[in-house]
């Protein structure tokens, strides 16, 4: 791969994930705080993501595989999504900011296959190239949180009982501006079935991809990523308020722990792949989930005990050894033809139809642990998601048979 074309999908990944760090960290705050929701009210707000997931493989079939280049529809998505975070800005109730958020997700959540599939173009060695790449979508996600907490400081307790996360929203959509900009110079990512074609309904909406299903592995990978995003739901619903309610200050800056972690592990994930192979570097993935729910549940010691510490940071394992394997893995059972529709079959799995779900049961769980003073059980409600995310393990483990041919990994 060329150093340019390297340099170019490496900035393309910072501001993807710039733009979503820049404001769902602190959503859950700023829900509470100053548009003063419901637990039920915060969890249809974050299910927005869902419904966009579920709607992403449509978007990606219809146009991605099949008309336009992945690259211009990036271009196109971003820049729309900028005006719509505008008007995310200027809301000041449920019903005025629901509306625009749900068109925003919609927009964006497309934009995580194309930006995979943009870059699995370039690619000649995935399982190799794709982390270095990857990784720096991480490292724009940690940019955003500690320019929120260190400083613009807007997730201070004084900031945000004067309304200052909602600039949050200013500062992701200048980021989805420029991405959309840019994404016209992105190096050419052609649809992978020629225009005049003759192509069914069904090859059009990508539902082609559902034939992957027929393998039993993949079968179950996929039931899994459903299931064990049901507690991640409570990640992104929950932490940022948690840790702000227990008096840590700079909760989004210090959560960015996790993401410092994700590209350590990141990097480390080949390695992991030679070793242990994918069955068990997931598994271990999902049991991360179950542990940082068990450590957040006894380590509400105040501001940032060792076990809180250790909750945040091992946000890595959780995230690289499951989601970002998962899209090895799909890319690698997809084949050439179905790349991009397959990628978005994973996002209809984790950010579709699992946290559909989680974010609302999140928001019941959230609500019946409310106390009357305005403060949380937080016990229970980090448990509930730690059970989960254990049977969702077990039932992988018990399922899921090694393949004789591992991926490819260095």
């Amino acid at each position: 791969m060329k150093s340019t074309v390297r340099t170019q999908l490496s900035v393309m990944m910072f501001l993807e994930f710039f733009i979503w760090g820049g404001w769902f960290v602190t959503l859950g705050t700023f829900l509470n705080t100053n548009l003063n929701l419901t637990g039920s009210q915060a969890g249809n707000v974050f299910s927005t993501q869902s419904w966009g997931a579920i709607i992403a493989p449509f978007i990606i079939g219809l146009i991605a595989d099949r008309f336009f280049n992945a690259e211009k529809i990036l271009g196109v998505l971003h820049i729309a999504g900028a005006g719509l975070m505008y008007m995310m800005y200027n809301a000041t109730d449920y019903s005025n900011f629901y509306p625009y958020v749900l068109g925003y997700m919609i927009l964006y959540m497309p934009t995580l296959a194309l930006v995979n599939s943009v870059s699995f173009n370039q690619m000649k060695d995935p399982e190799k190239d794709f982390s270095s790449i990857r990784v720096w979508g991480t490292i724009g996600w940690i940019a955003a949180g500690l320019l929120i907490s260190f400083a613009f400081k807007w997730d201070a307790k004084e900031a945000v009982s004067q309304g200052m996360l909602k600039n949050t929203f200013l500062l992701s959509g200048g980021a989805a501006a420029l991405l959309g900009v840019m994404s016209f110079t992105l190096p050419k990512t052609p649809p992978v079935k020629a225009t005049g074609e003759k192509v069914s309904m069904r090859e059009i909406l990508g539902l082609d991809a559902l034939k992957l299903l027929k393998d039993k592995n993949f079968a179950v990978f996929f039931l899994a990523s459903v299931f064990i995003c049901i507690p991640l739901a409570f990640y992104y619903q929950n932490t940022n308020l948690f840790l702000s309610n227990i008096g840590v200050s700079n909760p989004t800056g210090k959560m960015t722990i996790g993401q410092i972690s994700e590209v350590l592990f990141l990097l480390a994930l080949p390695i992991f792949f030679t070793k242990f192979g994918f069955k068990k570097t997931i598994l271990v993935g999902m049991l991360a989930w179950a542990l940082r729910y068990v450590l957040f549940a006894f380590g509400n010691g105040g501001e940032l005990s060792f076990m809180l510490l250790i909750g945040i940071a091992l946000h890595g394992i959780c995230y690289d050894f499951f989601f970002v394997s998962g899209q090895i893995y799909t890319n690698s059972k997809a084949g050439e033809r179905y790349k991009s529709a397959a990628q978005g079959l994973i996002t209809l799995a984790t950010y579709g139809i699992g946290m559909l779900i989680g974010f609302k049961i999140a928001g019941i769980i959230t609500d019946h642990y409310k106390n009357a003073d305005g403060t949380f059980d937080y016990k229970m409600i980090w448990l509930i998601p730690a059970a989960i995310a254990a049977v969702v393990a077990v039932i992988f483990f018990a399922l899921f048979r090694d393949e004789k041919k591992n991926l490819k990994a260095v």
